[in-house]
């Protein structure tokens, strides 16, 4: 569980250090956000080969993809967030002086948190799932070795198992973590009553 969320931690920074550069410089945009674009419809499982060759077979490797796996999307959904922040919103507090690191705490990324959120949620699915592939297909331990050691022993009732352990787990984070997030700021800006 400590790869899955180091290599999230890792893919929430850097995505939204990468959606604040895209957003704010033309420039970026036009280069890098062709390219993040591109890297995002790559399956994160396709970059293990590469991970293999560059940190060997082990837990650096594990870690890389599950990096890359939400960094992307990451990246995708704090550009979008930070772009859909009301013009209004913005004229308004440079008017009253807002500007720079100021500007970009008490406007941008407070109006930009419901679709962060969201980008939280998407990012988290795809870690797990790479979390899954990258130790079914290089060990490490975990569910994803259960998972390969059931397959290569023929035994359907470990696999599916394994299986729906992985769904259970995966689902219960996204009940209880993000939906849960995602519920209180859509509360807190209005977007849904209170239950």
């Amino acid at each position: 569980m400590g790869r899955i969320l180091l290599g999230f931690t890792i893919a929430i920074v850097v995505g939204l250090i990468l959606g604040y550069f895209i957003w704010r410089y033309k420039l970026i945009e036009d280069t890098l956000g062709f390219v993040v674009t591109a890297l995002q419809s790559i399956p994160s499982i396709v970059w293990f080969p590469l991970a293999i060759i560059w940190f060997g077979l082990n837990d650096f490797s594990i870690l890389f993809i599950v990096t890359i796996g939400a960094t992307w999307t990451m990246t995708v959904n704090a550009t979008s967030g930070f772009k859909n922040v009301p013009q209004l919103y913005q004229r308004v507090a440079k008017v009253y002086g807002s500007s720079g690191i100021h500007f970009l705490r008490t406007v941008i990324l407070p109006a930009s948190v419901p679709q962060i959120i969201s980008g939280l949620r998407i990012a988290w699915a795809f870690s797990w799932r790479a979390l899954m592939a990258g130790e079914l297909l290089g060990g490490g331990g975990g569910l994803g070795q259960l998972l390969e050691m059931g397959r290569s022993l023929g035994q359907m009732d470990l696999v599916i198992s394994v299986m729906i352990i992985i769904a259970i787990i995966g689902t219960i984070v996204d009940n209880v973590v993000f939906s849960r997030l995602e519920r209180n700021v859509e509360v807190k800006w209005g977007i849904r009553k209170r239950a």
